[in-house]
């Protein structure tokens, strides 16, 4: 790796995480060092100066299309199933799942940075099967599992998804996705989290609520420990004070949210367990809910492309508050931002169904390649519905997809596999400074 490149690796990683990696490394660039894959996920900043400086080259044929809003960070694990409505909801769909890094932006920059997941991914996988990469937890693979994986085909299955898609917006733009074949790879999950809702057979053992909280003669109170953090009883107060507007009934308990996130780091967030106070039934415990309240930073995008679009210039709250309205199909209804403490907060529902797949997930099927299409394909379907929602008057923006993907769609695909193998020479230059030892026998 060249030193000028490892220099701006490790300022970009600075200036987003205020500190450079080491041997003596934050939770954040541990999780990075495991894989390019993780790295990929916790370094969004790195992939906008790469496309400020055209060291990422997208075809100009994408970039005429007219703006919409994008997820920002988009990847393989951003996707999941989630009610909509938020925690209310019962009825599950697959979709985007991740908005802290959503603006109004270039479509392109959402299908082009998913492709390069599918690359990384590719290499996750095989190097987790040949020892190179760890899992945790340890991957179950199907015995008559054969890996003969190909990124290439899945982007090309994601890019034919996604233009179809645009085809069918008019008719199909606010439709659920959730309908998926017996031996499609999502039918198992969508299963486990319509069993998670309120009255499904698993919400009291398997749901975010049942997971995260419990219920006692005393009431209703967060498991500290895992996710969870203990606060002050001074802190709690205030937090239930300045919250307690934006949720819809009485603030049982507090917590701060602990270990979240690759991309996360020096943000502050907490939970709210929402519910009846009193009241120890099983019928109020399906009533309770858990709610976020999380400080946002400005989205990766911003600071390379700052008058890319005016919507941009709103707070960082309220920008991720404005794309997910638009870009969900029926958005949480505990979905609000507040100023508090001289920052900008979002207040937003912990789905009691959320599920979501990791890339090691897939090698526990029959058939790791079809699992791979099939869910490249079914991102791909989702994500186009999704920015389709950014702009509803008229068919412009699809028009112009449909075209560049037609036109340059496997440039796109070359383009996204170098970035993805230039991702795996920035991961060994910053893993050497985590765990030389591991970078000198990789």
């Amino acid at each position: 790796m060249k030193q000028a490149r490892l220099k701006t690796v490790l300022q970009e990683i600075k200036r987003v995480d205020g500190c450079i990696p080491s041997s003596n490394p934050i939770n954040k660039h541990k999780k990075m060092a495991l894989s390019p894959f993780q790295f990929y996920r916790g370094s969004a900043q790195l992939y906008y100066h790469d496309i400020a400086t055209d060291t990422i080259k997208l075809p100009d044929t994408f970039l005429e299309a007219p703006l919409t809003r994008i997820m920002g960070d988009c990847h393989f694990t951003n996707f999941g199933f989630y009610s909509e409505d938020g925690s209310y909801g019962e009825k599950i769909v697959w979709g985007p799942n991740d908005f802290d890094d959503a603006v109004e932006g270039h479509a392109a920059y959402d299908v082009h940075r998913f492709c390069v997941s599918l690359f990384l991914v590719e290499d996750y996988v095989q190097g987790i099967l040949d020892h190179r990469y760890s899992s945790d937890p340890e991957v179950h693979t199907h015995p008559s599992q054969q890996l003969k994986v190909s990124a290439h085909k899945a982007s090309k299955a994601f890019l034919k998804a996604y233009r179809r898609a645009l085809h069918d917006n008019p008719k199909q733009l606010n439709a659920p996705l959730n309908q998926f074949s017996k031996k499609h790879v999502l039918r198992e999950y969508l299963s486990k989290a319509q069993s998670r809702v309120p009255g499904g057979k698993k919400f009291t053992t398997k749901s975010t609520l049942a997971k995260l909280a419990t219920l006692d003669e005393k009431g209703f109170t967060f498991r500290l420990g895992g996710k969870c953090e203990a606060i002050s009883p001074e802190l709690k107060a205030q937090i239930i004070q300045q919250f307690r507007p934006y949720v819809d009934d009485s603030i049982l308990d507090v917590a701060r949210r602990v270990g979240a996130g690759t991309g996360s780091l020096n943000i502050d967030r907490f939970y709210l367990l929402v519910g009846s106070p009193g009241e120890t039934s099983q019928a109020y415990f399906e009533r309770a809910h858990i709610v976020e309240i999380k400080q946002q930073r400005p989205a990766a995008l911003i600071h390379y492309f700052p008058q890319l679009s005016p919507v941009n210039q709103l707070n960082p709250a309220h920008l991720t508050l404005d794309c997910q309205r638009r870009m969900v199909r029926r958005p949480d209804l505990v979905l609000d931002e507040v100023e508090w403490q001289g920052h900008h907060w979002l207040v937003r529902s912990r789905h009691h169904a959320r599920v979501s797949l990791d890339p090691e997930d897939l090698l526990s099927v029959n058939s790791y390649s079809k699992a791979f299409k099939d869910y490249a394909k079914a991102c791909g379907k989702a994500l186009a519905r999704a920015h389709g929602r950014g702009d509803r008057r008229s068919y412009d923006f699809e028009e112009a997809m449909i075209e560049a993907i037609r036109q340059k769609g496997s440039s796109l695909i070359e383009s996204a596999q170098a970035y993805a193998a230039l991702v795996q020479e920035d991961f060994v230059g910053f893993q050497s400074l985590i765990n030389p030892q591991a970078a000198l026998t990789a």
